[in-house]
């Protein structure tokens, strides 16, 4: 994940955001519109985000065509969203924050549309049958903000001092496009942005073309990503990038991106990501995307990493070998493997934590059991058991380290042969899905023959520190 916990301390907890109601109308037969149809539900009822997600239809695609200026913070965008509808639709909602609708369209038809905080309700002229695809042309503008969380962090749209980077963990994605933004509804991505000319624009997946517009002035940059990818994965970094790619004969593609002004002092890690790569293939399974690389912003631009799918995005101060190995992990696990709901997150994070151990045991001389006794030891992994985070501390330090010290406990228990077995099928067993703490617990057991239960009991659910490791 974002590594936020050793980064920052955590601010004060926010109160959750304040929803204002706004409203917006396209031409349609209003009262009359969706009369055939049932209300898609507006959040998925998540625990820890309740209003995020919403129900009725499954998302398949996502076109986005942005449009962004800097010095203005002004970004303007058309979203193409295709789903599948999963009961018969009158209306359907979708996530957006902050940024005004300039129009919407339902299978070409225009739409009514309005506004209630970070709801977008759309009421297409005819209901949407139950199995049928649809289309949803949703126009919009403004200047795009940041989203806090109530653990006081930020992300969504962040200005940086050369343009701006989109981070998305845990409900920043709605900030800069209209979706449904919940890990459990995953979809294929084709985002195009133009910027001012002599600036980058770099997203997920692959570079499909560069090319010049608006007379020359401005440049359109065209990024395609194939595999599921859950929204809050997504990212845009738009800046004065020094760019690296390489194309391996056997190799994964690398496109990495770093601020100019950080260049010199980054190179040195980028240049680690091929052997990186291949360690982690070792260990984890093939590599599960088409393209790798990294966004390297300003320290002063960013103050946490986090593990966008195939481009993970760094503040230049955390590029190092450790957090490179931490978010190359994310690729296989939460970003192949995503979780079903928030609360299954230390899954994602626990692997990637372990995956510095093991890379501390393979190049640094330094056991795993070792890092296993200074977390056992830190207090801060003993305040609440990480398969069940609290609502204000989503993200806190036994997701990662307690996470962590879990998978040590099942490699003990089940011998490394079965471990560095488990660590290869768990994420080829839910490739590019979802899975749940539950999932996890019975592919452990039914892989290895063992019954767990007790470390499941202490480990992972039990309140407080064991008397011993």
């Amino acid at each position: 994940m974002d590594q936020r916990p050793l980064l920052r301390a955590l601010a004060p907890v926010a109160a959750l955001l304040v929803l204002t109601v706004s409203a917006c109308t396209a031409s349609g037969d209003g009262a009359d519109a969706g009369a055939a149809g049932r209300p898609g539900a507006a959040g998925l009822r998540d625990p820890y985000f309740p209003g995020q997600g919403n129900g009725g239809y499954d998302v398949q695609h996502y076109g986005l065509a942005l449009d962004y200026d800097p010095k203005p913070n002004r970004l303007s965008g058309t979203a193409t969203v295709t789903a599948r509808a999963t009961q018969d639709l009158g209306s359907f909602n979708l996530d957006l924050h902050g940024l005004a609708v300039d129009g919407v369209t339902v299978n070409g038809a225009p739409a009514e549309a309005t506004r209630a905080g970070d709801e977008l309700t759309v009421r297409p002229r005819e209901a949407v049958a139950d199995g049928s695809t649809f289309t949803t042309v949703v126009r919009y503008s403004g200047s795009p903000k940041t989203v806090k969380d109530p653990d006081g962090s930020e992300e969504g749209w962040l200005r940086t001092e050369d343009g701006a980077v989109a981070l998305g963990e845990p409900q920043g994605s709605m900030a800069w496009f209209p979706g449904n933004h919940h890990p459990s509804d995953k979809a294929g991505y084709d985002i195009t942005v133009t910027v001012p000319k002599g600036l980058t624009a770099v997203s997920n997946g692959e570079l499909r073309s560069q090319r010049p517009v608006a007379g020359g002035s401005r440049t359109a940059f065209a990024w395609h990503s194939a595999e599921p990818m859950a929204s809050y994965l997504a990212t845009v970094g738009v800046g004065e990038y020094d760019v690296k790619t390489s194309r391996p004969a056997r190799g994964v593609p690398e496109f990495t991106a770093v601020d100019r002004t950080v260049a010199a002092q980054s190179e040195k890690v980028r240049a680690r990501l091929p052997e990186v790569l291949d360690w982690a293939q070792e260990n984890f399974g093939p590599y599960p995307f088409s393209s790798t690389g990294a966004i390297v912003e300003r320290a002063d631009d960013l103050n946490y990493a986090l593990e966008t799918q195939t481009r993970p995005v760094y503040p230049a101060g955390a590029f190092n070998e450790e957090f490179l190995v931490h978010e190359l992990a994310h690729q296989w696990y939460g970003n192949s493997v995503s979780p079903k709901a928030w609360k299954d997150v230390w899954l994602n994070e626990a692997f990637a934590t372990y995956a510095e151990w093991l890379y501390g045991e393979d190049f640094n001389d330094v056991p795993a059991q070792k890092r296993f006794e200074k977390e056992f030891e830190d207090d801060g992994n003993w305040a609440f058991p990480p398969a069940e985070p609290p609502t204000d501390d989503l993200l806190g330090a036994p997701v990662y380290g307690r996470g962590a010290m879990v998978l040590h406990k099942i490699r003990q228990a089940v011998g490394d042969d079965a471990f560095f077995a488990l660590l290869k099928g768990w994420p080829q067993e839910h490739r590019h899905g979802n899975a749940s703490t539950e999932d996890f617990i019975g592919y452990v057991e039914e892989e290895t023959g063992e019954d767990l239960t007790e470390l499941w009991d202490v480990w992972l659910y039990g309140d407080g520190r064991p008397s011993k490791p």
